[in-house]
């Protein structure tokens, strides 16, 4: 027989307990509309957006009552994007400022002959960063009336040249008059050259009659002259060899083999430079020179056989010609701060780029590389040490008090393809 139960009434206690669980868990239930194991994502906090870090400051270039700053934006943003730079530049009291929105900054409005202290700040939503380190530059104005008088007047060299493709006496010969400075040269390169004829340039060195002259009174005008080819050279080196940096080298619009250029004749419209390419061959030299159909050897670019025998190197800025302006050319390393003597010597850069936007009419770059042609190549201001004409005003070994002077640089133009002075 079975034991009969009697229930009893729940205590308070279990009534208690039931009344707990019975309750809506609204704190871990996500509002009590789904099951019981649902998770709030967590939030990573917002960094506040802070100034950006300093720019690096690079070549400082001095100009007629200006400075162009070149600096390399910032690693660091701060979190907010880079609106502007601010470049200073200050003497005592005095403080000239300029923005941009990338590299360079030119600063104007300054004393020529003073020496500034310059730096660049990079700016955000939030605010100005601090400061790069500092450059000193000192603005000059251009010499108008700077006389070359008694610098290489009496220039003068005969040797033979025992190079396979010259072998003969290479003579040339300078002098000054009251006025005038004259080259009187047979043309020939003092210096080990290349073979000539090769496979790529099928003209032979020859003897040629050069007689030149220019102004020992070089005034400076600020506008660019362009020369070379028909135009006439755009200077001499000393040893009496011309620089003719641009080549009769052309393609069509819209080329779509190489072999519908020439390089000769100069009929196309995109025209072919001789160096920092390799889609055609002119068969230069080590010292950046090659043969004209006439027998004209002539550089154009830098002329490292007769730097060498100018003794040039990296400690010596080195005088290798007259532009025909009548104004100085020098060779690869400048001080590196143009007005100041005592700053350290440096490989002197030009102000070109290749353009980042391509002619519809150009042919096309997977044809025929960026660069190989000089409308590749533009101008701006300040993103180098040198002008248009790769040239800067600037003090020099031969020339303390500055005067307007070109360079022969690594890279485009190389030699200069216009001048600046009075022709």
């Amino acid at each position: 027989m079975r034991k009969a139960f009697k229930a009893q009434p729940p205590s308070l206690s279990a009534l208690s307990l039931m009344g707990l669980l019975a309750l809506p868990l609204w704190g871990c239930g996500g509002g009590g509309s789904g099951s019981g194991d649902s998770s709030t994502t967590p939030t990573t906090p917002t960094t506040p957006a802070t100034v950006p870090g300093a720019p690096s400051l690079g070549t400082v270039t001095a100009g007629n009552g200006s400075a162009s700053l070149a600096f390399t934006a910032p690693s660091s943003t701060g979190g907010s994007a880079i609106t502007d730079y601010l470049a200073t530049c200050s003497l005592g009291a005095s403080a000239f400022t300029a923005t941009a929105t990338s590299s360079p900054v030119v600063v104007s409005g300054l004393s020529n002959g003073s020496s500034y202290s310059c730096s660049v700040q990079a700016r955000n939503a939030v605010g100005a960063g601090p400061a790069s380190a500092a450059a000193t530059v000192s603005p000059a104005a251009a010499s108008a009336g700077a006389s070359t008088a008694g610098v290489e007047c009496a220039y003068s060299r005969s040797a033979f040249n025992s190079s396979p493709s010259v072998n003969a006496i290479a003579s040339a010969a300078w002098n000054c008059t009251a006025s005038t400075r004259v080259l009187t040269a047979n043309g020939l390169p003092d210096h080990a050259t290349g073979t000539f004829p090769n496979a790529n340039n099928p003209n032979a060195i020859a003897a040629q009659s050069v007689s030149a002259s220019f102004t020992l009174s070089p005034s400076y005008s600020g506008t660019a002259t362009t020369l070379g080819g028909p135009r006439g050279p755009t200077g001499y080196v000393l040893n009496g060899v011309k620089i003719d940096a641009n080549t009769a080298g052309t393609c069509p619009d819209g080329a779509t083999s190489t072999g519908s250029c020439s390089l000769i004749g100069n009929t196309g419209a995109w025209s072919i430079e001789a160096l920092g390419q390799s889609s055609f061959n002119f068969g230069p030299d080590a010292n950046n020179a090659h043969v004209q159909p006439g027998g004209e050897y002539h550089y154009h670019g830098m002329p490292e056989g007769f730097i060498t025998l100018r003794g040039g190197g990296p400690g010596k800025m080195t005088l290798v010609g007259w532009a025909a302006d009548g104004f100085p050319i020098y060779a690869r390393y400048g001080y590196s701060v143009a007005g100041d003597a005592s700053s350290p010597l440096k490989v002197i850069t030009g102000s070109y780029r290749l353009k980042s936007a391509v002619s519809a009419n150009r042919p096309s770059p997977s044809l025929i590389p960026l660069g190989t042609f000089a409308q590749d190549w533009e101008y701006v201001a300040g993103l180098g040490d040198l002008d248009e004409c790769n040239g800067r005003t600037g003090v020099t070994p031969e020339f303390p008090n500055g005067i307007y002077h070109y360079y022969a640089t690594d890279s485009y133009p190389y030699f200069q393809r216009c001048v600046k002075g009075r022709t």
